[in-house]
């Protein structure tokens, strides 16, 4: 089996966008930053969303059975970095933030790129993780902006310019 050193220096060179991934209802409002998103399919629009099981918001998020995927653009590595800070209670999380909400209640940023408003349709435990497969039941596509992606263990823009470039 490979090193988990080896592993973890290879996953930095996989480029991901970040998301702010929150909840709220019975058990409470919770959020988390999270690159481990992705699209399953179209039919029926549903995503893949892997949550930390140690993580204090797991049993809440499975609990509410709602979430909501907020891509962030460029200019939110304050936001990515409150909802990563574990010194700062949810409530403060919140505060420092404006948000709405669309169909399932779960809180959407005002101004992500794209909120993707999602009922959990089910989970799996693997390894470390819980795997969260989310049923899109809303979206919010927010104003034109620079996506924000975590590459080599940094933080850099991903904008219509940086792209023709490659």
């Amino acid at each position: 089996m490979i090193e988990t050193k080896l592993f973890r220096d290879g996953m930095a060179l996989l480029g991901s966008a970040v998301s702010v991934i929150t909840t709220d209802g019975e058990a409470g409002c919770y959020g988390f930053t999270a690159t481990a998103v992705t699209s399953v399919t179209d039919e029926p629009p549903t995503l893949l969303v892997c949550m930390n099981r140690n993580s204090f918001a797991n049993p809440h998020f499975k609990e509410n059975g709602v979430l909501c995927v907020n891509v962030l653009q460029s200019h939110h590595q304050g936001v990515s970095w409150d909802f990563a800070n574990r010194d700062l209670s949810s409530e403060e999380r919140f505060a420092k933030h404006s948000w709405q909400t669309l169909k399932t209640g779960a809180p959407a940023l005002d101004e992500a790129l794209v909120s993707f408003d999602c009922e959990i349709h089910e989970t799996h435990e693997m390894g470390s993780h819980t795997v969260f497969y989310c049923r899109v039941k809303d979206a919010k596509v927010g104003t034109e902006g620079s996506g924000l992606v975590y590459f080599n263990r940094a933080y850099h823009a991903l904008d219509e310019k940086s792209v023709a470039s490659a």
